[in-house]
């Protein structure tokens, strides 16, 4: 952990924030944006822990936070699931691209 600095941190969190939004904007299926959208949690995640451990090393702030955005993408994904679920069940496609024919 000595030669790790915060831009590294930042380079990976950056790149994982562009990957999911990039994921989010071109893919169809909702399955995929749920999994762009936790990549971008994620990248906050490594946000918050980087630079509470640089910044502020004898606090907890950034885990603390950490761990409280970790129980709220855990319940974000539980009811996207159960409404993705329900939306299968009803009209047989989840594709975002035909929206139209999703409506009932």
């Amino acid at each position: 952990m000595e030669n790790i600095s915060i831009e590294h941190f930042l380079i990976v969190s950056t790149l994982m924030l562009f990957t999911g939004i990039y994921g989010f904007l071109t893919r169809k299926n909702l399955i995929t944006m749920l999994m762009s959208a936790e990549l971008i949690l994620n990248s906050v995640n490594i946000n918050f822990v980087a630079v509470n451990k640089f910044l502020y090393p004898e606090n907890l702030q950034g885990q603390f936070f950490a761990m409280f955005v970790i129980g709220i993408a855990a319940v974000e994904v539980a009811v996207a699931i159960a409404i993705i679920i329900s939306l299968y069940r009803k009209v047989r496609m989840i594709d975002v691209e035909k929206v139209n024919e999703m409506k009932y």
